[in-house]
């Protein structure tokens, strides 16, 4: 195959978004969400892998808390994989990375990156479904039970447990 044959086999192929995304909480084990203006509803920080330049999930996961909320934290381990099905866009591969518990002092540190955000808030379990709506919401509850049961990361599918 030449160069020209493999460039255009691989122009052909599907295209999924891949984002990253990091899971903060308090000593109360409330999950901090930050309010987009480009869009309705919650989010947790994080953002679009930036692939074409090397970017690997868990990077950009750092990267983008750092750029959005002013908080640049090493991530701990990997907490879910979901494999999200989109309308009018192409699936995302959404990862969640532990960004563990954050003392008080550190909230007060946040800066959000006002060109992307309004505010931001902390949230108990019982209001994730509420404020994250579809996918995201139930990736974030299948995280946090990642972090109660001390285990590894878990593979989803919509938000669902991916099933054989």
């Amino acid at each position: 195959m030449t160069t020209t044959e493999y460039a255009t086999y691989i122009a052909g192929l599907p295209r999924v978004l891949v984002g990253a995304a990091a899971l903060f909480r308090d000593a109360e084990g409330r999950v901090l969400v930050v309010e987009p203006n480009y869009r309705e509803g919650w989010t947790l920080p994080g953002g679009t892998v930036e692939s074409d330049g090397g970017e690997t999930p868990r990077q950009a996961a750092r990267r983008e808390t750092a750029e959005e909320i002013g908080l640049d934290v090493g991530l701990g381990p990997l907490l879910a994989v979901d494999w999200s099905h989109g309308r009018e866009r192409p699936p995302i591969v959404a990862y969640v990375y532990d960004g563990g518990v954050l003392a008080e002092e550190r909230f007060a540190e946040i800066r959000l990156q006002e060109e992307e955000l309004l505010s931001w808030k902390l949230i108990g379990r019982e209001e994730v479904l509420a404020h994250l709506p579809g996918s995201l919401g139930l990736r974030v509850l299948a995280a946090l039970d990642v972090l109660e049961a001390d285990g590894g990361p878990v593979e989803l599918e919509n938000g669902h447990p991916a099933r054989g």
